[in-house]
């Protein structure tokens, strides 16, 4: 693949993470933190201008059914205005380091202004209500919990640039 590093005064993407719980003081919150500081970094010079992680709290319903819906209303509530949003979900579909790095470089060159990664709690996601998604994603076909999945997804962000940069962290 060929180094996709993004010419000045061209396109910038806003990357958000929005995710239900919190990673802060756990082991896989240092990982989030360590993917993330790397991928800002490196992603600056490839047109990604901000990556940046939002986490909401738990739903508090007793039932299922309600803890998601309440969860995916305040999701979609916090979504930048015209997002292109892909959703975390384990019926989603997979792809190739290469291929996500891809996907985040074509985003990029189309214009995308803002681009939202959504994952849901311990019991999944619900629809985003009022929202539309451009496509789910998934990890392989295993149910992950959610922690490793935002840290699953930050290594993948970082991975992509490494790729979009010619880096030579990704040696596939």
């Amino acid at each position: 693949m060929e180094c996709r590093i993004a010419q000045p005064g061209l396109n910038s993407v806003r990357l958000s993470i929005l995710a239900i719980g919190s990673a802060r003081g756990s082991s896989e919150g240092a990982l989030c933190q360590e993917f993330l500081d790397r991928a800002i970094k490196l992603g600056r010079n490839l047109g990604f201008s901000a990556i940046r992680i939002e986490e909401l709290p738990p739903g508090k319903a007793r039932d299922t059914r309600s803890r998601k819906a309440d969860e995916a209303a305040r999701l979609a509530a916090r979504l930048p205005e015209g997002a292109h949003i892909i959703l975390l979900d384990a019926r989603g579909k997979g792809m190739t380091s290469e291929d996500f790095a891809e996907l985040l470089a074509g985003l990029r060159d189309v214009g995308t202004r803002d681009l939202a990664f959504v994952i849901g709690g311990p019991d999944g996601l619900a629809p985003l209500p009022g929202k539309k998604s451009g496509r789910s994603l998934a990890f392989g076909p295993q149910t992950w919990p959610h922690l490793l999945a935002r840290v699953l997804l930050l290594e993948q962000i970082y991975r992509a640039t490494t790729i979009l940069a010619g880096h030579p962290y990704h040696r596939a």
